[in-house]
């Protein structure tokens, strides 16, 4: 059963950063690409990033430039670098195997003006 535990969110002022990570059990992430989500209050969740299994990434419009997504697959590992970060990054920040329908608790991110 796969499972993702996301951490690393929290409260940052405007213009400062994050590293959020990005545990997978139940897989072994070598062979899957991957990605990063958002949701905030009343909106849809929003796709940001996705890296596939070279390590190849892109970005949404929303995050390019201020975002870096990196692997660990020795330990089944993935981070989500966020700089410069803005009040309108505040959202509850997933990951996710794409291949599979599974979400982890999400890890909450708040950024304050």
């Amino acid at each position: 059963q796969v499972q993702l535990v996301e951490s690393g969110g929290g409260l940052v002022q405007a213009g400062g950063s994050l590293r959020l990570s990005c545990v997978i059990s139940g897989t072994p992430i070598f062979g899957h690409h991957m990605a990063w989500y958002r949701q905030a209050p009343e909106k849809q969740r929003e796709w940001l990033t996705g890296i596939i299994t070279d390590g190849t990434a892109n970005y949404a419009d929303s995050v390019k430039g201020r975002a870096t997504v990196s692997r660990d697959n020795a330990r089944n590992t993935i981070h989500l670098q966020l700089d410069n970060l803005k009040p309108d990054d505040t959202a509850v920040y997933y990951c996710k195997v794409t291949k599979y329908p599974v979400w982890g608790h999400g890890v909450q991110v708040t950024v304050s003006a």
